[in-house]
């Protein structure tokens, strides 16, 4: 009897995901007839809808970004971008209209200059997203391992050293693929980055309205967020300019 159950359970839940599934695909596929038919907001509504129903994903992000570039939204499309970015980092489409939509607003923010090791590394680290990179370190680690015994077990000199200087690169490889892919991770459980919302919004010298006004900022800007106290938010712009900013005004990527 109880197996019974357990085969109708299983059945239940497997229809239960297929009909899950299929309107998931039904509205995609009613998301993107409507992009095509140049129904924009409709295709926003349809998006915002699956996102909040099924799950993110990049390609959904990066959908309902490009919906809201259409509409000429340029906070809400740069939002979606910089999320799908965190998803896969290493997409060139994103990054190509994500560059559009920010020329597009009003702040012309220089990012301060990188030491040119850091700026390789994280370039690296975006070639492919946190997933593909935990691939990268499994299948290595596993490669290195058979290095490792062709080093110790096998009878001839050239095998002997081929072991070894493959498995040194291996290791290499398995630490930088565990970086990158712990790096990743942490960004998109810990977000720190933001999206100016308002139109425009004066950055203060403490979290109070009373606090020293110290520049100003306008819709679709990113900050990133050092520290918060009560309705009010401490933020870091690219080129360096520090200052605080109510939580309001902000959502986070």
């Amino acid at each position: 009897m109880r197996n019974i159950n357990k085969k109708v359970i299983g059945i239940l839940l497997f229809c239960v995901s297929s009909i899950g599934i299929y309107a998931q695909d039904a509205d995609i596929k009613a998301a993107e007839t409507a992009y095509v038919a140049e129904q924009y907001d409709k295709a926003i509504e349809i998006y915002e809808s699956v996102l909040k129903n099924y799950g993110d994903s990049y390609e959904l992000y990066y959908n309902l970004g490009n919906s809201y570039f259409k509409t000429g939204k340029m906070a809400p499309a740069i939002l979606n971008y910089e999320r799908a970015l965190l998803i896969k980092p290493g997409d060139g489409d994103i990054r190509f209209n994500l560059e559009l939509a920010k020329q597009q607003t009003v702040d012309n923010i220089e990012p301060l200059q990188e030491f040119f090791l850091k700026k390789w590394f994280r370039s690296v680290q975006n070639l492919i997203g946190v997933d593909s990179w935990a691939a990268v370190g499994i299948v290595s680690f596993v490669l290195f391992i058979c290095s490792l015994i062709l080093f110790f077990f096998s009878k001839w000199m050239r095998l002997k050293k081929l072991g070894f200087y493959f498995g040194i690169l291996l290791f290499i490889v398995v630490i930088f693929a565990n970086v990158f892919a712990y790096n990743q991770r942490k960004e998109l459980l810990n977000r720190f980055g933001a999206i100016v919302f308002s139109p425009t919004v004066t950055v203060k010298s403490s979290p109070d309205n009373s606090g020293t006004d110290l520049f100003v900022l306008h819709e679709g800007t990113k900050v990133f967020i050092r520290n918060s106290v009560g309705d009010w938010n401490e933020i870091v712009l690219e080129d360096g300019n520090i200052g605080w900013i109510n939580k309001k005004d902000i959502i986070v990527i």
